[in-house]
């Protein structure tokens, strides 16, 4: 995992493994906080992103390397990165939410990028995870609220926080997952890399912050 990351990273571990995954975020209602939520913008995303750590004014960080972003928002795809923080690809999505029932497709328009995953909320993790418990696996992900992506300048990131109200998830039971990235055997050797679980949040009041650039 490190040879995927900038220099200036370093995974941050737990029960020995990196850990990576792919956020695929909802946005509803977006919108700048001074305009009413009927003036909001809705979209689905993508962020392929890395839990890291790394060394900054004498103190360790911690937060998430964010190596791309995928929107079917055109909106998104022209201003992230000009007006706010975040440059993202264009892609097209499907969702499918049946009851508790999901299906979600998404391919990039450069083709680089594709993702399918097909489950269903669950009680527990999966007994196969490396976390131990559904709280243990939420505690990891919630500190990862800063995450710094990928810009068209290789020695900047742009950095963004996410705040929320009311953080809680549920397990996922995954069918099938499928990531173009993450099966790229260039990227990750045979058996260096295996799916652990997944986790789904709802109706999650949140905000977006921009956080001072990074250079690497």
């Amino acid at each position: 995992m490190q040879r995927q990351l900038p220099e200036r990273f370093r995974p941050k571990l737990h029960d020995g493994c990196a850990v990576a995954g792919i956020c695929l975020i909802r946005l509803e209602h977006i919108r700048p906080r001074f305009l009413p939520a009927i003036l909001g913008v809705s979209s689905e995303n993508a962020a392929h992103r890395v839990a890291v750590l790394w060394d900054e004014d004498g103190q360790t960080r911690e937060g998430v390397f964010i190596s791309r972003r995928d929107t079917n928002s055109h909106l998104n795809h022209f201003l992230g990165g000009r007006v706010f923080p975040g440059e993202h690809h264009q892609a097209s999505f499907s969702v499918v939410e049946l009851g508790s029932e999901i299906k979600l497709s998404m391919k990039s328009e450069d083709s680089v990028t594709a993702v399918e995953i097909e489950g269903e909320t669950a009680s527990t993790l999966p007994p196969s995870s490396i976390f131990k418990c559904l709280h243990e696996a939420s505690s990891f992900f919630e500190t990862g609220s800063l995450g710094y992506s990928v810009t068209s300048d290789s020695n900047r990131l742009d950095g963004l926080k996410l705040e929320t109200k009311d953080w809680r998830v549920e397990p996922l039971l995954i069918e099938r997952a499928y990531s173009s990235y993450f099966s790229d055997k260039n990227k990750f050797p045979k058996d260096s890399i295996e799916f652990d679980h997944a986790l789904i949040m709802r109706n999650v009041s949140h905000r977006w912050h921009s956080a001072e650039d990074l250079y690497v």
